[in-house]
């Protein structure tokens, strides 16, 4: 989207990603906030945008790359699924107490220090936005022809 030539390093996992990047040998990396964060604080780290669409509470001073490159928006999320079948009273049951624990204050400082922004929806909503991301990345996928080595 952006019009610029990057060349995918991968890592087994994100703290090699984090100690190359400290350490010079990668110039650039799209992580997670929360285990950036405490670099970023100390300086290690300088943040250059957030995929989502808005500002971070973690980090209000960093602008969404969506600013400088329109309809950008990856965000991610993580969420809570129950197998299939399992009762609709059940899930409602289960979909009611997690909103309930997200909106205690203790549980959103919590969450809100690790880098992360709690929020709670219905399960046809999260439902939802599990459909549109597989739609959105499929396309991509499809588009780029990116395949699986």
């Amino acid at each position: 989207m952006a019009g610029i030539d990057l060349v995918h390093v991968a890592y087994k996992g994100g703290a090699v990603a984090m100690t190359d990047l400290m350490g010079g040998h990668v110039q650039m990396s799209f992580m997670g906030i929360p285990p950036a964060l405490p670099h970023i604080r100390s300086g290690k780290l300088r943040a250059l945008g957030v995929s989502s669409p808005q500002r971070s509470a973690q980090l209000p001073d960093v602008p969404p790359i969506g600013d400088a490159v329109p309809g950008y928006d990856v965000n991610p999320w993580f969420g809570i699924l129950a197998p299939k079948g399992t009762p609709e009273d059940i899930v409602a049951r289960l979909s009611a107490e997690i909103a309930r624990a997200l909106r205690s204050p203790d549980m959103r400082e919590r969450l809100l220090t690790q880098g992360c922004e709690p929020r709670a929806g219905s399960p046809e909503e999260f439902a939802q936005t599990i459909r549109n991301d597989l739609a959105r990345w499929s396309k991509l996928i499809a588009d780029a022809r990116i395949r699986a080595d």
